[in-house]
């Protein structure tokens, strides 16, 4: 059994200037001790389908099952003794940390809300602190006087206070230096492996994601256009959006970067509040006809578990010599190579 199962999930919100549609019809499965990344571009719904899993923003429309229990709709008092089983990890550790309250009040703060006895909560906070790589002697310091990596890893500590199944990870290191931002994915992967947990990890850097995630979901205005094994999605992605997602990676070689600039998408995204008819991404696809504009792509099977939302088979098409070959990035593997340099 899944222990995370997210059945054809809709959040809109209704504004003075229509319906929003943020999240559109997504479905998908963790396993237990799997990763699952989900990318896309800022504002494409992904914040927003993480914060819907952990019940924080309500659904318009979709089942959310934890465990085999449908969480979707029950109240806030059911809800309590759910949430040790899942956590989240916040954006920006300094917002997400209240200043006026010590690091051992804020990891050990889950713990008493759960009403464990003070002394097991200052012996949890000790061991939380060891296992993210901060001293225990620095419990009684404040959010202010830590590094910002230093306070990701106090909002992974309290994240992993009760044991949770399941962790959402909202750009998780999008605010921290580069050189920081390893040290705490390997901390996230190193804790994945010794406690079983698994994650939701949410960024717009699908090449982040590519180094701790299992299978990815890629998402455009509100709806998945991509899924499958991270490796696949990596060296074969078989969507145009993905394609140019790679391209736009930065990369050390000012050669290779040229190059990425040939499949740079043009223009923005579309208001969510007037989605296009058809494919979402017809009006930025490059390769987008008739039928992309006119008919709504599903999500069909390339390959295994990999999946697009497209009309199209791309590498057919390229093959066929519809697509000229030099309009296209190059190959994910190269990319990765170059980056790596």
């Amino acid at each position: 059994m899944s222990l995370l199962s997210v059945r054809s999930l809709t959040v809109d919100y209704e504004t003075s200037g229509g319906t929003i549609h943020a999240v559109n019809d997504v479905s998908f499965e963790i396993e237990p001790g799997e990763t699952i990344g989900l990318v896309g571009e800022s504002g494409c719904g992904k914040s927003t389908l993480g914060k819907a899993v952990m019940r924080l923003t309500p659904s318009t429309e979709g089942r959310i099952f934890l465990d085999g229990k449908d969480i979707t709709q029950i109240d806030q008092r059911e809800m309590r003794p759910i949430r040790s089983k899942m956590q989240m990890i916040f954006q920006d550790p300094m917002n997400s940390l209240n200043p006026r309250r010590t690091v051992g009040a804020l990891i050990g703060q889950p713990l008493q809300v759960a009403g464990r006895p003070a002394a097991e909560v200052k012996a949890r906070v000790a061991e939380l602190m060891s296992q993210v790589g901060l001293p225990p002697d620095a419990a009684p310091r404040y959010p202010h006087e830590f590094s910002g990596g230093q306070r990701q890893r106090i909002g992974i500590a309290r994240a992993l206070a009760l044991n949770p199944k399941l962790v959402v990870c909202d750009e998780p290191v999008s605010a921290l230096d580069v050189s920081i931002r390893a040290q705490v994915i390997n901390l996230l992967q190193d804790l994945s492996d010794e406690l079983g947990v698994s994650y939701l990890f949410i960024s717009h850097d699908l090449t982040m994601v590519q180094h701790i995630a299992d299978r990815l979901l890629v998402m455009y205005l509100g709806s998945v256009v991509e899924t499958g094994p991270a490796e696949t999605i990596w060296k074969k992605p078989a969507h145009p959006y993905t394609k140019a997602l790679l391209a736009a990676a930065p990369v050390a070689d000012p050669q290779e970067m040229r190059k990425r600039k040939k499949f740079m998408l043009q223009g923005d995204l579309p208001s969510p509040a007037n989605l296009p008819k058809g494919c979402a991404f017809s009006t930025r696809c490059p390769f987008a006809e008739d039928r992309c504009r006119a008919e709504k792509p599903i999500l069909r099977r390339v390959s295994g578990e990999h999946r697009i939302s497209c009309h199209f088979d791309l590498a057919e098409r390229m093959e066929a010599g519809d697509i000229p070959v030099a309009s296209l990035p190059e190959t994910a593997t190269a990319h990765h190579e170059g980056a790596s340099t």
